[in-house]
C-alpha cells in the first residue's frame, strides 16, 4: 500500500552548510545528526523509502531556527533551509510530494514574510513550529499573526516538541538524566501545548485552522479520559473558569480537532488509542524517519507494520497511510 510519511526530517545540503557553521560542533542535537547519515545522505535514504514503497512531505530536522541563530541571522537561516526543501521537492518529485516551511521565530516580522514566501514563491504546504518556541508557550500572544496568516492559507502547522537537554528533571538537579529530556520530556511539551491552544481559545479564533502533532499527540490519547473526567472536576467542583469563553460545548471536542502522526515507533495498542480520539480522518503516517537504529528502517518497518495490525478496515488504513496526507495538503 502506498505512503506518505507526513512527519520526518531532512537537512539539505545548503543549510547542512550554514548550520554547522552557526552552531558548536559539540552541541547534543549536531551530534545526533552527524550519526545519522541518512538525514543528508539521500541515495541510503531512497533504498530504505524504497524497500517500504514510502514518500515522503520533508521537514527540516531539528535544532529549531530560533535556537541556534539571533534575530539578525535567522530570517536567513530559515530562508536557506526553506529553498534547500523547495529543490529537494522540484528535483525528486516521486521521493518528496511537498516540503514543511521553517520560520524564525525570534523575529515574528520576518517569520510572517517568511510564510508568504514559502507558500507563494517556493509552494512549501504549511509550517513547522516548535514547542515550547523561544521558551514560550504555543499561546504566546505574539504568535497570533502566524496563525491567522496560515488560517487564511488553509494549511498546517506541524508541532515538533523540543525540551533542550540543560532542562532538569528536578529543580533540586542541575542537568537531566537518562535522556529522559527528550524520551519523555518531548511527548510531554506536545501535551502541554495542545492543551494551551485548546482553552486559550485559538481554535474558536480560527475553526479552520490545522495543527499536526508529532508522536501521535503525546499522553492526549491514553489519558484520552482523565482530560474528560478531571477538567470536568476542576470545572464544577474546584470552580476553575478557564473554558468558559470556548464555544464549544465539551473540552475534549477541541481535542479532537487535531490531526495527531503514527510517529511512536509501532504498537498498534497505542495507536489504538489514538484512533479512538481522532478516528482514521485525523491520523496521519509519520515515522519520526530518520532517527532510529537502523537509519529510518526500523521507525518505517515497524510504525507500517503496527498500522495494517489495527482493528480497522482496509479504507480507513488508506486513509492514515496516504488518504489523508493528500486531502490535508491539497496535493
Amino acid at each position: 500500500m502506498l505512503k506518505v510519511d507526513i512527519f520526518n526530517h531532512i537537512i539539505p545540503p545548503e543549510y547542512k552548510c550554514a548550520l554547522f557553521k552557526m552552531v558548536d560542533s559539540g552541541m547534543d542535537i549536531i551530534t545526533d545528526i552527524e550519526a545519522t547519515p541518512t538525514v543528508f545522505d539521500l541515495d541510503e535514504r531512497f533504498r530504505i523509502m524504497e524497500r517500504f514503497e514510502s514518500q515522503q512531505v520533508i521537514t527540516i530536522a531539528s535544532p529549531p531556527i530560533e535556537e541556534v541563530a539571533n534575530s539578525a541571522n535567522s530570517p536567513q537561516l530559515a530562508r536557506i533551509a526553506n529553498e534547500g526543501l523547495a529543490r529537494l521537492v522540484d528535483k525528486y518529485p516521486d521521493r518528496f510530494l511537498a516540503g514543511v516551511a521553517s520560520l524564525p521565530m525570534n523575529n515574528i516580522e520576518a517569520a510572517l514574510e517568511e510564510i508568504d514566501y514559502a507558500i507563494k514563491v517556493l509552494n512549501l504546504r504549511g509550517i513547522q513550529l516548535f514547542t515550547p518556541t523561544n521558551d514560550r508557550p504555543l499561546d504566546t500572544e505574539e504568535f497570533m499573526d502566524i496563525y491567522r496568516k496560515m488560517a487564511e492559507y488553509d494549511l498546517p502547522i506541524w508541532v515538533h516538541p523540543y525540551r533542550r537537554r540543560s532542562y532538569p528533571d528536578y529543580w533540586v538537579e542541575s542537568e537531566p538524566k537518562y535522556r529522559i529530556f527528550s524520551v519523555f520530556g518531548w511527548p510531554f511539551e506536545t501535551t502541554v501545548a495542545m492543551a494551551r491552544i485548546v482553552f486559550s481559545g485559538i481554535l474558536d479564533k480560527w475553526p479552520n485552522l490545522k495543527f499536526i502533532f508529532h508522536h501521535c499527540g503525546g499522553m492526549v490519547p491514553f489519558f484520552r479520559e482523565r482530560i474528560i473526567g478531571s477538567y470536568e472536576r476542576i470545572f464544577s467542583v474546584v470552580g476553575d473558569n478557564f473554558r468558559d469563553g470556548l464555544k464549544k460545548e465539551h473540552h475534549i471536542d477541541y481535542f479532537k480537532q487535531f490531526y495527531a502522526d503514527t510517529a511512536i515507533g509501532g504498537n498498534t495498542s497505542a495507536l489504538m488509542c489514538a484512533y479512538e480520539i481522532w478516528g482514521a480522518e485525523h491520523l496521519l503516517f509519520g515515522t519520526d524517519m530518520p532517527f532510529d537504529t537502523e537509519n529510518g528502517a526500523w521507525n518505517l518497518r515497524n510504525v507500517s507494520q503496527a498500522i495494517e495490525q489495527m482493528a480497522i478496515t482496509t479504507q480507513e488504513k488508506k486513509k492514515i497511510f496516504y488518504g489523508n496526507a493528500i486531502k490535508l495538503l491539497n496535493l
